[in-house]
């Protein structure tokens, strides 16, 4: 299961994939068919890696409600390039996930995670059993505040952690006259 949106291909992380970017960057490279920056992965994701990886050895239908690739194919003619990575928390609970997103250094600031986060939101909203995606972030990182800004996520409070908000974009059913 692969999404696309205009600049991007994304693709769910496996327990393959997982082992394969926890060994270094060349065969994770391969098996996506893309270029992989020296700094992969981004330092907010890297430390999640394991984790990742005994949870989809533990249950393969995790795929796709935990890590995804962003691959973008902005450049026409080159092979797609890894700029950033979104995920879910884990599955739908009462009607809810959680989303958490990074993109490289070198390739902020040119609305990538805007669209990987649109692309994953729209996935997720689209399943029977999510009603709302949330996200947190520090107060103190206007870039990704404007991320679910822009995607119409509406803060709802504090986060978990000190210093940190909580956002919320809800499933909105079409009314028709």
């Amino acid at each position: 299961m692969t999404l696309e949106t205009p600049r991007f291909l994304l693709v769910p992380a496996t327990a393959e994939l997982i082992a394969l970017e926890i060994s270094g960057g060349e065969a994770l490279g391969q098996a996506l068919e893309a270029d992989v920056p020296a700094d992969w992965p981004p330092e907010e994701t890297a430390d999640a890696l394991p984790w990742f990886l005994s949870q989809l050895r533990a249950n393969a239908e995790l795929c796709g409600w935990l890590n995804w690739y962003g691959l973008s194919r902005e450049e026409v003619g080159r092979q797609p390039q890894l700029v950033g990575s979104a995920g879910f928390f884990g599955p739908p609970e009462d009607g809810s996930v959680e989303i958490g997103y990074a993109v490289l250094p070198a390739f902020q600031d040119r609305g990538f995670a805007t669209e990987i986060v649109a692309g994953l939101v729209t996935w997720a909203l689209s399943q029977p059993a999510v009603e709302c995606v949330t996200a947190e972030t520090s107060s103190e990182n206007p870039a990704s505040r404007r991320v679910l800004n822009k995607l119409g996520f509406m803060q709802i409070g504090a986060g978990r952690e000190e210093g940190h908000l909580r956002f919320m974009r809800k499933r909105v059913e079409k009314i028709t006259p």
